[in-house]
């Protein structure tokens, strides 16, 4: 029994050595898999970000496409609204699931920017519809576009802890 008493200390201090053992691999793993997690959300939520500002920019390059067709922008693809209705109604239907996906994975205030640069996106679609040709107006169109799809990068970049990135506002020689 002495020999036993004599023992105990050191099983008791192996007993203790694997518990700390198992409890700091158990915390490490614990850490790992939240790390891994979290870029994998990161991941999935950029890809999310990308694809509305996909959708809505081939909304706003066939608004402008239009546009040039009324007088009312300089690119150099104009496009009758009878020849972009369809285009435009696909673009339509293509931003409700990415806007769903952006609803379900964006930060609130990616989302709140991504409101802003869609509505504006509405009021440019609008204004085409009417058949408006007022070039001024348009402009202001643009430049509130312009400040929403900067916007919702911004916060894009901010969300996902990404450096700042270019505004994309650079001078466009004139047609």
């Amino acid at each position: 029994m002495s020999a036993l008493i004599q023992q105990l200390p050191a099983l008791i201090g192996v007993v203790i050595g694997a518990l700390g053992s198992y409890l700091a691999v158990l915390r490490s793993d614990q850490a790992r898999d939240r790390r891994e997690r979290v870029a994998r959300w990161e991941e999935r939520r950029l890809t999310v970000y990308a694809d509305y500002a996909r959708t809505l920019k081939k909304s706003v390059t066939l608004a402008y496409r239009v546009a040039a067709h009324l007088g009312n922008d300089p690119h150099p693809h104009p496009l009758t609204p009878e020849e972009a209705e369809p285009l435009l109604a696909e673009a339509t239907v293509a931003r409700d699931p990415s806007g769903e996906a952006l609803l379900l994975l964006g930060s609130p205030r990616v989302v709140e920017k991504a409101r802003v640069w869609v509505v504006t996106l509405m009021d440019m679609e609008r204004f085409l519809r009417d058949g408006r040709r007022d070039p001024e107006a348009w402009q202001v169109l643009l430049e509130r576009q312009r400040a929403g799809r900067e916007g919702y990068y911004a916060a894009v970049r901010e969300d996902l802890a990404l450096p700042p990135g270019h505004s994309a506002r650079w001078p466009l020689p004139s047609a």
